[in-house]
């Protein structure tokens, strides 16, 4: 294990029970656990994007804002819905951040999951073409993405400019140079896993696989990091790719972790329905430290992946998070190889 990151969804809620109470306090409570996690060693700070909910959504200013806040820490998405992105647009926004950052934005991507509203790309003004479902269109944007992110130009410029242009034609600015590199697909199946590696994106995997083969989940998804890695080498990549997996650990040193998490030390893999099909979870790691080892040690999709990504409860606040934190970079991430 070469990475450990946080992964945030930032819910908010104005629940008294809650520390993250306004989409003020979201955002600015995500700033401060980065800058928290840096300090503590971690390697990068991730951030889910859901729209028409209570939770993170517009993650370029966000991650301008973490750029500018730290210095050596990744920054990234977990996923950013393709079907509602203009891609030339978020090219724009990504290579203003990456810039910002000093070329740390690692900016996760996919088709997108179930949100609040039914087919809420339809609000952003996006509408599958003939033929296209909307998970066809998630990957035509991707492609348009990716093409403008290579940095070559493609667009004729006006013979009476306003400003002078530099000869032929233009690309989009701002670029950051080595960006292309660092787009993760959130693949939630071996099938998906592969077509990313098809594409050059690096893979990331999440707490669930939209697909179930009766194994236990962390094997099926080191089937699928396996899958990946062999559609990668075939594609005749020249680059080493990355691979993530997230997983919810919780190791217990004192009375509040046991009063939050304590009841997660018999957790489960579960399997449920998404769009239709089966899907299966992962399950929590909660426990005494030498317990989460010993457990973390048996999963074959972690051992397999170079980042691993804590997702954190952030209604919770800044300090419990970072103390979560501190407690896996100290009593968990060793054993598994990191540093």
């Amino acid at each position: 294990m070469k990475n450990i990151g946080f992964l945030s969804f930032g819910h908010w809620t104005p629940s008294p029970q809650s520390q993250t109470r306004s989409a003020s306090d979201a955002l600015l409570q995500s700033i401060d656990l980065a800058v928290a996690a840096e300090e503590l060693g971690v390697d990068g700070a991730y951030f889910r994007v859901h729209h028409f909910a209570r939770q993170l959504a517009a993650p370029f200013p966000l991650l301008a804002a973490v750029g500018a806040r730290t210095s050596r820490i990744e920054i990234g998405t977990g996923v950013i819905d393709m079907r509602s992105e203009n891609p030339l647009y978020m090219a724009e926004d990504a290579g203003a951040a990456d810039l910002i950052s000093g070329g740390r934005l690692q900016l996760g991507i996919s088709r997108g999951s179930p949100e609040q509203v039914v087919d809420g790309f339809r609000y952003f003004g996006y509408e599958p073409p003939e033929g296209m479902d909307h998970a066809d269109m998630a990957r035509r944007h991707t492609e348009v993405l990716l093409q403008v992110l290579e940095g070559e130009g493609f667009a004729e410029p006006h013979p009476r400019p306003m400003f002078p242009n530099p000869p032929g034609l233009l690309r989009l600015e701002p670029h950051s140079a080595g960006l292309r590199d660092r787009i993760w697909w959130g693949a939630g199946s071996r099938a998906t896993a592969e077509w990313t590696a098809k594409q050059g994106m690096n893979l990331m995997s999440s707490t669930l696989l939209t697909e179930d083969t009766g194994v236990p989940f962390h094997r099926l998804q080191a089937e699928q990091i396996e899958r990946f890695r062999a559609a990668w080498t075939e594609a005749g990549h020249t680059r080493e790719p990355r691979v993530s997996v997230s997983r919810s650990i919780f190791p217990i040193v004192n009375d509040m972790d046991r009063a939050y998490f304590g009841h997660e030390s018999r957790s489960q893999d579960q399997v449920g329905m998404i769009d239709g099909g089966r899907a299966r979870f992962g399950k929590t790691y909660a426990g005494e430290p030498d317990q989460v080892v010993r457990e973390l040690a048996e999963d074959e999709a972690v051992a397999a992946a170079d980042t691993l990504l804590l997702t954190v409860p952030n209604q919770l606040g800044v300090d419990y998070n970072a103390h979560v934190l501190e407690t896996v970079v100290q009593h968990v991430a060793p054993a598994l190889g990191w540093r």
